[in-house]
């Protein structure tokens, strides 16, 4: 009940709406997705794990984006795309891949070294950017197996959570 409050305070004050379904946020969305990828395998070589963690999380915002902007809806609020991709999807393992994604970019990003709930090492970052790299790929078929049927579904879904 408190997310769906949370979602319909959002939709009042114009952060998540209904908008029309557009190829060309979804595509934009998806570039910039690939481009995070790229820069937190970058940024891993260079050894700046926290700074590849951040991208890794934000390769999986952006495609969240694409698909919710390939249905028609707009947010601007991370935790509210998150609800809503849990909410009106079946996918219920790339929620909890985003939401843990989510938690350790706001860990690295914001917290020292020595306030981080776990350190970044090495390993925890390679395992984030392969875990990025098969959300990405899942989320890519997802898009693109997206029926006008299930648009529609996923649109009348969210006027009903927010209403």
């Amino acid at each position: 009940m408190k997310e769906l409050n949370f979602l319909k305070k959002l939709k009042r004050k114009g952060v998540i709406e209904l908008v029309e379904s557009s190829e060309e946020m979804k595509s934009s969305y998806l570039i910039k997705a690939d481009n995070c990828l790229k820069s937190a395998k970058i940024l891993f070589q260079s050894q700046l794990y926290e700074n590849s963690t951040s991208e890794a999380y934000y390769c999986m915002y952006n495609s969240l984006l694409s698909l919710l902007f390939k249905i028609g809806i707009k947010s601007e609020n991370h935790s509210a795309s998150i609800i809503l991709f849990d909410k009106l999807s079946e996918n219920k393992g790339l929620v909890k891949i985003i939401s843990w994604a989510k938690e350790e970019r706001i860990d690295k990003q914001y917290y020292v070294e020595t306030q981080q709930i776990v350190k970044v090492t090495k390993e925890s970052c390679n395992e984030m950017i392969l875990k990025t790299e098969d959300f990405l790929v899942k989320m890519k078929l997802l898009i693109s197996e997206l029926s006008n049927e299930k648009v529609n579904s996923a649109r009348d879904n969210f006027v009903k959570l927010v209403s």
